[in-house]
């Protein structure tokens, strides 16, 4: 069979399958499910275009890597033929432990269980099907490899996986303020003590990757009405996991009833094959068609947040720095209780709070290190002459206030 294959990308043109391990990989359920996983969850309700998927994500980043290495090797760098092709698998595979809706049901479907968890234990499974062979993979994916800059490549401040998801969420959504110059930064890697770092004549490249970064979590990411969505379906199965657990019988596909019905927790992972199964058959599909035949529930909280998504009536958000005013809250709760006849405990389904955070850089964690032209290796927000680099490295948390429109005249 010919494995030798060319993808035409949109963002990147075209691209390499490089190995014939990698195309095996390509081909397996684990990877040809992310292409029914969408990459931004729910973002496509303010962004249409917005409707790509983790595996042309995947296919990026493992592009991307490919030419990682091809410079690092022009600097000098002994990177074997076996580690370029382990570290294309780290990447191709980093996200393979995402389920349906990306970040947004993360914590809901299974208790406590994180995407990067559960991608190592399909990472396993895929290294016992193909005999061993993923075994430096896993080592670079887990930090075990001795090369640490491998490891960093795939995950970093300023790794292959966020130099592709920036282009890529920008193409297809069209913030622009996203784009950024991924070429010039992989040109400008280089590696000092075995650790990861950026050429000094790199600076202003990655001044702009993390402006970029921060604008595209204000305007794309954490949009509010991206939030609106996230938070509705997030309720959506919270209510839907209540009305199970509590003996409700409800509609689901096969793999989604799994979870729905059942408490799943991160040791019943590895105590039995059968939860792993049923996850990496899970995808978004299973999740809307749930939520277009609860839309008709007898359970008038569960039909109607589900027929609100659908309908795309989303929830009233309200972003500010500031908690909001308590009576402001209690007044809201009694009016979702006096229109839909509910229990104050139902009632936080139609109104609530929460927090958003977000930082565009983190120094001291993995941060991104420039090699001076004399040698020295600075942090970037040291070598940096922005000031605005300060800024970006400090956590910026908000307070949302959710509410169903139709508890107020007001709109999005």
């Amino acid at each position: 069979m010919n494995k030798k294959k060319i993808i035409n990308d949109p963002v990147h043109g075209f691209i390499s399958i490089p190995t014939e391990l990698i195309f095996d990989l390509v081909q397996h359920p684990y990877v040809q499910r992310l292409r029914y996983i969408k990459q931004l969850g729910m973002t496509h309700l303010v962004y249409p275009g917005a409707l790509h998927t983790r595996f042309h994500h995947a296919l990026g980043a493992m592009h991307l890597m490919g030419l990682a290495v091809e410079t690092l090797r022009s600097k000098g760098q002994l990177i074997t033929p076996e580690e370029e092709e382990a570290v294309q698998i780290a990447i191709l595979l980093h996200d393979i432990g995402h389920g349906p809706f990306s970040h947004a049901l993360e914590h809901i479907l299974v208790e406590g269980v994180s995407h990067e968890y559960i991608s190592t234990l399909l990472m396993d499974n895929l290294n016992r099907e193909f005999e061993g062979k993923l075994d430096m993979a896993l080592d670079i994916f887990n930090r075990r490899y001795h090369k640490q800059f491998l490891s960093q490549l795939v995950s970093g401040q300023l790794d292959i996986d966020r130099m592709d998801y920036l282009n890529r969420d920008s193409f297809f959504t069209g913030v622009s303020e996203g784009v950024i110059s991924s070429d010039r930064i992989i040109k400008m890697l280089n590696v000092h003590n075995g650790q990861l770092v950026v050429d000094e004549k790199g600076i202003y490249s990655i001044e702009k990757f993390l402006i970029a970064r921060r604008l595209m979590y204000w305007q794309v990411y954490l949009h509010k009405t991206v939030v609106a969505g996230e938070q509705m379906l997030i309720k959506i199965l919270e209510r839907a996991k209540e009305l199970a657990l509590s003996g409700r019988v409800l509609f689901a596909t096969p793999n989604f009833g799994h979870f729905l019905n059942n408490i799943i927790k991160k040791e019943d992972f590895i105590e039995d094959p059968i939860h792993l199964e049923r996850f990496s058959q899970l995808d978004d599909h299973d999740i809307f068609t749930s939520i277009k035949v609860w839309a008709e529930d007898g359970d008038k909280i569960l039909s109607r947040l589900c027929k609100n998504l659908i309908e795309r009536h989303l929830y009233q958000v309200e972003i500010s720095n500031q908690a909001p005013e308590l009576y402001v809250i209690d007044e809201m709760v009694q009016k979702a209780m006096d229109q839909f006849d509910l229990e104050e405990d139902d009632a936080s389904y139609f109104v609530f709070t929460d927090t958003i955070k977000n930082n565009a850089y983190k120094p001291g964690d993995g941060s991104i290190q420039i090699l001076m032209k004399d040698g020295s290796v600075l942090d970037i927000a040291q070598a940096s002459d922005n000031s605005n680099l300060e800024a970006l490295a400090k956590t910026v948390k908000k307070y949302i206030f959710c509410y169903l429109k139709d508890l107020s005249d007001q709109s999005l």
